[in-house]
């Protein structure tokens, strides 16, 4: 009977049958429809196909798993609104429009169906007990007002804007419309009805 050498490379067990990202997304795409408290760990284990005991070793407890959902989301709301702003030659108008239309991207579905926003509708119904999630919203919240300020001080800059404009309040103004148009998507109010809102909330800051 021939041994096995030492230096031979030994069995690591099956490898995971599940891509963490996607399992991820279909996690977050639960907690979306349902919101954080009436999502159950075992919907989220029917909805990523994974058994308890490999959703908890793969992402922690329902907790830490909306928490990576939650980041994972505010990733791709900055992304968007980054690169919507990115152009510092475009135009505001134009940037400005660019930054709702990217939003209203991610608030609807692929078939069109009224998401919202997911930190607008999931967090902000815990973050008045959750200290973590509560502070994952603020940061989130600010860290748009920040990219949208910065691209007003360049506008005021290069004369789009009065010379008296406070940025940091039309930075406000724009992220205060852009969370109003993210409830009253989930209200069911038609998407070209909410990008005329964005338009006109453009043309009043732009004007």
């Amino acid at each position: 009977m021939v041994q096995k050498k030492d230096d031979e490379p030994r069995g690591r067990g099956r490898p995971r049958a599940y891509d963490p990202q996607v399992a991820l997304q279909q996690a977050t795409d639960r907690f979306w429809r349902s919101g954080y408290a009436s999502t159950s760990l075992d919907e989220i284990s029917a909805a990523t196909g994974m058994n308890r005991p490999s959703l908890y070793a793969a992402f922690g407890d329902k907790h830490a798993l909306y928490l990576k959902a939650l980041d994972r989301y505010w990733q791709r709301a900055f992304a968007a609104m980054r690169e919507a702003l990115a152009d510092v030659d475009q135009a505001l108008d134009e940037a400005l429009m660019r930054a709702y239309d990217g939003q209203l991207e991610i608030y609807f579905s692929d078939d069109d169906l009224p998401l919202g926003c997911f930190a607008i509708g999931t967090a902000t119904t815990e973050a008045a007990e959750d200290p973590e999630i509560r502070s994952s919203l603020a940061d989130g919240l600010r860290g748009l007002d920040a990219d949208l300020e910065a691209r007003f001080r360049i506008a005021r800059d290069k004369g789009e804007l009065k010379d008296g404009a406070d940025p940091a309040a039309l930075a406000v103004l724009a992220s205060a419309v852009l969370h109003t148009i993210a409830i009253r998507a989930r209200a069911g109010v038609p998407r070209a009805e909410l990008r005329e809102m964005a338009r006109k909330t453009v043309d009043m800051i732009c004007g």
